[in-house]
């Protein structure tokens, strides 16, 4: 099929391949969840701090407690690998490098994720017993 279309009026209106703008529009959304959730984990590391591992277990088999560590810890994880997926597009090059990056940065990322989160949870449901 021939195109008589300009190249400018092919262009016009996709943006980034057509899925660019929701990878930034879910980086900024993600960013802004964790202002709130960062400041409540700061706050939850100083409390914690002043207390030793019983006190640890009972804060974090609050429900409360338990689902904003696990949003923290989630939304914290899925934005690092974001990020370092933008930054091994941008910045490197060589195809077979970029790909063995990115599903480093994948499986690196989701692993720790997932650890963490696995954590949380099995002290929150009673697994944190000496």
């Amino acid at each position: 099929m021939v195109s008589y279309r300009t190249p400018l009026s092919r262009a016009r209106g996709l943006g980034a391949a057509r899925h660019g703008v929701t990878h930034w529009i879910s980086e900024r959304v993600g960013a802004v969840a964790l202002v709130p959730l960062t400041l409540w984990g700061v706050f939850a590391v100083l409390r914690l701090a002043a207390g030793d591992y019983d006190f640890a277990v009972h804060w974090i088999a609050q429900p409360l407690n338990a689902v904003l560590m696990v949003l923290l810890l989630g939304i914290s994880f899925w934005h690092m690998a974001s990020g370092l997926r933008v930054v091994i597009e941008d910045y490197i090059h060589v195809t077979l490098n970029k790909s063995a990056l990115l599903i480093l940065n994948l499986f690196v990322c989701g692993l720790a994720g997932a650890l963490a989160i696995f954590s949380i949870l099995k002290v929150a449901f009673g697994g944190g017993a000496y």
